[in-house]
């Protein structure tokens, strides 16, 4: 059994430690103009012109049964969509706003397609829902809302209360997670109270719990769903850190006690969330498969996003991306499945990471940078029963002590295990040696 032990949480992250990999989806009205899901307040627009993507929304070619199938090609065990972004847009027939899917072309509940699709694929469920809501007429104008620089921005602002809106938060909430069956992930997105305004615009102040009165809202969750795992985004402390658009390079801690944590990297294929047209940063396959292993060598989830266009499909740069993961996946998930990091005696040479099964039985190492002819791993001499590369099974032989070969200034020492590599790299991204231990 790995010798790690995280802080206690009150949701059941047993299965969630274990499936390591999951598909964060972004998908709202923001996918229609395709030019990055904050553009509502990157480019100030007024409700009046943001409404025409209310009125021609229509996800013709959405096919939540497609959408599941390649998550889970892709090695994903468990998925997070979008309810409700930031512009405030309903992606369910909720009964609290008329700004909602149901009421565009669309005319459909996609959160239910959404649910219904990937249960069938066996994946756990989760549900992104917003804190920020630049629609509704109860949210205070603050320095992210679109409406902040409008010359009467404090009296469109004044007589709002955020009582009334964070009500209306725990009535949503309740919705979702009443209607849709078991939840498995509740992921709040974000609290930003250390926000200062400007001197004399302290009206603009950022938002924390106390404003989406937390407390309240995060025990209403856990009543209706006992064992959901929510993040950390209230500002209160829950079951998951969720460092973002970052490569954290040891396991996360708790920044008081010192605690290992449960963590979930999330990160994207591109620069942005949302369907963005003509961003032009997308990850190589080789940085992908990097991403996955690095965040499990350090204990962690990697929540990869995809940001699905306005007709409901991944274009094909995404679905790229996520045959970068199905190829891998494919023949290498034992090193990612039920695995974290590795115990402290064993040290990954240069170019490598190391993951290891739960069990402790098998280490995996991660091969960033081919070696030539052999691997030296210091430590593990009298340690390994048995060598092969995992994607195809093949055997590596190893010698231990020293290289089995002739010539000058070779290493040597009694804990050194040197595996020999064929030549040529296998024709994959990021080659896995699978090692078993006595």
């Amino acid at each position: 059994m790995s010798s790690y032990v995280t802080r206690k949480t009150p949701g059941d992250t047993a299965w969630f430690t274990r499936d390591r990999f999951g598909m964060f989806i972004h998908w709202g009205l923001y996918s229609m103009p395709a030019r990055h899901e904050w553009i509502k307040t990157r480019e100030k627009i007024p409700e009046a012109k943001y409404d025409k993507y209310f009125k021609y929304f229509n996800p013709d070619l959405f096919d939540a049964r497609e959408w599941a199938r390649q998550a889970k090609a892709a090695g994903m065990k468990y998925a997070v969509l979008t309810t409700k972004h930031h512009e405030g847009f309903c992606m369910w027939d909720t009964q609290y706003t008329d700004y909602k899917c149901t009421n565009t072309p669309a005319g459909r509940d996609l959160v239910r397609e959404y649910v219904d699709a990937f249960r069938a694929e066996g994946l756990h469920v989760g549900f992104y829902y917003s804190l920020i809501d630049w629609h509704h007429p109860e949210f205070p104008i603050d320095r992210l809302h679109p409406r902040r620089d409008d010359p009467d921005a404090e009296e469109q602002s004044r007589g709002r209360d955020v009582r009334k809106y964070a009500e209306y938060m725990r009535n949503q909430v309740t919705e979702l997670l009443t209607n849709y069956g078991k939840i498995d992930i509740l992921w709040f997105d974000f609290s930003y109270s250390g926000s200062k305004p400007e001197a004399g615009k302290e009206w603009m102040k950022g938002k924390g719990k106390d404003d989406w009165e937390a407390e309240e809202l995060l025990a209403l969750a856990r009543r209706l769903q006992p064992g959901i795992i929510i993040d950390n985004r209230t500002e209160i402390e829950q079951d998951i850190w969720t460092p973002e658009q970052f490569q954290p390079t040891e396991w996360v801690r708790h920044s008081e006690t010192g605690e290992l944590v449960t963590w979930e990297a999330c990160q994207t294929f591109s620069g942005s969330w949302g369907y963005y047209r003509d961003e032009q940063t997308w990850k190589s396959p080789e940085m992908l498969i990097r991403m996955l292993v690095n965040t499990v060598a350090f204990g962690g989830n990697l929540l990869m996003n995809v940001g699905p266009t306005s007709r409901g499909y991944f274009d094909q740069r995404a679905q790229d991306a996520l045959k970068v993961y199905a190829d891998w996946m494919k023949y290498n998930s034992r090193s990612i499945y039920g695995c974290t990091m590795a115990e402290p005696e064993f040290k990954a040479p240069a170019d490598c990471r190391l993951t290891q099964s739960e069990d402790g039985k098998r280490l995996y190492v991660h091969l960033f940078a081919y070696p030539f002819a052999h691997l030296l791993l210091p430590g593990l001499a009298g340690k390994v029963d048995y060598a092969q590369f995992l994607h195809d099974g093949s055997e590596l032989l190893f010698d231990e002590g020293k290289m089995n070969h002739f010539g000058d200034a070779l290493p040597e020492a009694s804990d050194l295990l040197v595996i020999r590599l064929p030549a040529v790299k296998p024709n994959t991204p990021v080659p896995v040696i699978e090692l078993f231990l006595k």
